[in-house]
């Protein structure tokens, strides 16, 4: 089985090499890049292949009546409309855990990095300056908690655990292989109170937006550390920017691409804000695998065994 017309939304091309390209065009009759969807010019695709970021909702999914497959490069499908989309028919796909180490390692690359100064004092001594008039902290001994217990969030605990953290999660559904290894379960609002270090590890979907409301944002204990290598979207921006200008808790995140000109700038000044580009998930290892994992999305929807499918 093919797809007789294929459309890349928002691709240069680049995203991908030239062989997994190939696979793909040994899969469809046609492909096409195009910048925006538009009809009438997408209403004979069956295939749509999407980056994170892109917004497929009712309109647009009514606009191509022979689609069947859409194809998210990346993990959050949150601007894709899944439930339409299963309503008529079309399977949903995004790529999950290809990137389990690569963002785990990054939350405690940036938490180390913040705890003991680290950026500042390899600048320093390259500038032949050695004194060592600095301070730091430990993450053992602190109380962390994982918000999200997925493939990233499960790691994330074990890492905390092995730091000698006093290691609790929240998720929708409780783990008790997780449990079992000494990480304790407890609810979301007793997490946000007590807790020293905070990740947050979700996708963002419609059951996950601000799932960080207000109420919970002014619950953070001053002096906490909330990691956020996650859209930021499950935030109450609103409500983050109030208490953060507070100046009593640290905010880092890594989904900058993913925010507004405007949020970015709002953010900025703010002394205890550090803002990263998105680059949590990239490593080589990672980025190989995400892309492997994304054509064989597409060949095993084809073969009628879909994998990664979100609806």
């Amino acid at each position: 089985m093919k797809l007789q017309r294929l459309v890349c939304l928002g691709f240069s091309g680049s995203e991908l090499e030239d062989s997994y390209w190939g696979e793909i065009d040994a899969l469809v009759e046609s492909r096409e890049i195009v910048s925006e969807l538009r009809s009438p010019d997408i209403a004979t695709e069956d295939g749509l292949l999407v980056k994170l970021g892109a917004k497929v909702g009712k309109d647009s999914i009514d606009a191509m009546p022979k689609l069947k497959y859409i194809g998210m490069l990346g993990t959050g499908y949150g601007g894709i409309d899944t439930a339409y989309a299963a309503s008529k028919g079309i399977t949903v796909t995004n790529i999950a855990d290809y990137a389990t180490e690569a963002v785990s390692e990054f939350t405690f690359g940036i938490l180390l990095e913040y705890y003991r100064d680290i950026a500042k004092a390899r600048s320093q001594a390259k500038s032949g300056n050695y004194s060592d008039d600095f301070s730091g902290g430990e993450i053992k001994g602190k109380k962390f908690g994982v918000v999200g217990l997925g493939d990233i969030g499960k790691r994330t605990a074990q890492l905390a655990q092995a730091f000698g953290a006093d290691v609790c999660y929240w998720s929708r559904n409780r783990k008790q292989d997780v449990e079992a290894t000494g990480i304790k379960y407890v609810d979301l609002d007793e997490l946000i109170k007590t807790c020293d270090i905070i990740t947050i590890n979700l996708a963002y979907n419609s059951e996950t937006e601000d799932i960080v409301n207000a109420e919970r944002i002014n619950s953070f204990k001053k002096h906490s550390i909330v990691i956020n290598p996650s859209p930021m979207e499950l935030f109450d921006f609103g409500a983050l920017l109030t208490r953060l200008q507070k100046d009593d808790m640290v905010l880092m995140l890594d989904h900058s691409d993913e925010m507004t000109e405007e949020q970015l700038k709002t953010l900025q000044p703010l002394k205890h804000v550090i803002v990263y580009p998105a680059i949590g998930y990239i490593t080589s290892e990672a980025s190989a695998l995400k892309k492997r994992i994304y054509v064989d999305n597409l060949k095993n929807f084809l073969a009628g065994q879909p994998t990664n499918k979100v609806n």
